[in-house]
């Protein structure tokens, strides 16, 4: 017979490790050698050999007895229905957590519909003001013919008789220390604790189908591209939850502008001319145009900025500014006249 490995090596803790430290180890191994979920031929043996050094190490009694004389000390002490059969370390209240209810690997969840996806393009005016929308929207839908129960009108579900509605079944086994309780869908109704005896002839039994519903969303001010969520509103599903729309939101180049997140960027053209004397223009802003003042001697590439002429941004607050670039253009052709000047004034300036 072999020896039996030391407790903490098999849990993988030291003794200066606290309770919550060796449950929580404790419920990694055994959700990685419980047999339901590891069906390696030395599963269980290693589930109980790690169940073993659980239900000493988390009974500070047990724990300094084998600090202090190691197995033999517990093993002389405790029989095995002394160890497993005093609480031993709240086994239930772990095996609930992993496993769910009863302890097994089927836990009984509503069914979810599925997700739908929806792309649209908005322009940069949108981003400023936001979006109504309204879709016709091809998705599944109850059926109105059985109001979803997926039984022919005038007709009822009946209970399972396997599960007796539980929609699981379940089956106690002996795992050395304990009984242990598994539960598995039920076969016979699919999990489902009902079964239709006369399907709807409009959805064969599903309860469900393909049809078209206006769906009215609103794309907020200051929307940036990515996805948005319509709660509820993707694939119904009788008894159970609807899945979302997934609104795709891209955002539709600008003729004129440029965003980096709240603020606008906008280039204007001036001649060398009007740089050098400086001048007055109106510009285009999302609001509407805007008057601004070139200042004599500007340089290319000066920005003018426009405050509170961005846009919102819906990750933080306030709004944005504008900026405008000033971009000056050199000639590329001067006639003689032109050339004459500016030789002129290439002379003067020396």
């Amino acid at each position: 017979m072999a020896a039996k490995r030391d407790y903490y090596e098999v849990l993988g803790v030291t003794k200066t490790s606290s309770l919550d430290e060796i449950k929580n180890q404790y419920r990694k191994l055994a959700l990685k050698f419980h047999p339901d979920r590891n069906q390696s031929a030395d599963a269980a043996e290693h589930f109980k050999e790690i169940s073993e050094a659980y239900a000493v190490l988390s009974d500070s009694e047990k724990k300094q007895t084998y600090d202090q004389h190691g197995h033999a000390g517990v093993d002389g002490r405790y029989s095995s229905e002394d160890i497993f059969g005093r609480g031993g370390g709240g086994f239930n209240d772990i095996f609930e957590s992993i496993f769910g209810r009863g302890g097994g690997g089927f836990s009984q969840q509503q069914q979810r519909g599925s997700d739908i996806l929806y792309q649209t393009t908005v322009t940069l005016e949108d981003v400023l003001h936001g979006k109504k929308m309204e879709i016709d929207l091809q998705k599944q839908i109850k059926c109105d013919n059985c109001q979803g129960s997926g039984c022919k009108p005038g007709t009822n579900k009946r209970t399972c008789t396997s599960c007796n509605g539980q929609g699981e079944v379940r089956q106690t086994r002996n795992m050395g220390f304990a009984s242990f309780v598994t539960a598995a869908p039920c076969p016979t109704c699919r999990g489902q604790g009902s079964m239709i005896e006369i399907p709807c002839s409009n959805c064969k039994g599903q309860g469900r189908v393909k049809g078209t519903k206006k769906v009215d969303f609103e794309i907020p001010p200051g929307i940036d591209t990515g996805d948005y969520i319509v709660s509820n509103e993707g694939n119904e599903i009788p008894d159970g939850i609807n899945g979302d729309l997934v609104i795709r939101v891209k955002i539709q180049p600008h003729i004129y502008f440029k965003r980096d997140g709240k603020d606008i960027f906008y280039d204007q053209d001036i001649s060398m001319i009007d740089a050098a004397l400086g001048c007055d223009l109106r510009v285009p802003t999302l609001q509407g145009e805007e008057k601004i003042k070139v200042e004599s001697g500007s340089q290319p590439n000066t920005i003018i900025k426009l405050k509170g002429k961005g846009v919102s941004h819906i990750n933080s607050r306030g709004t944005g500014d504008q900026y405008v670039r000033v971009v000056v253009n050199v000639p590329k052709k001067l006639n003689k006249q032109q050339k004459n000047l500016l030789n002129e004034f290439k002379e003067t300036s020396d």
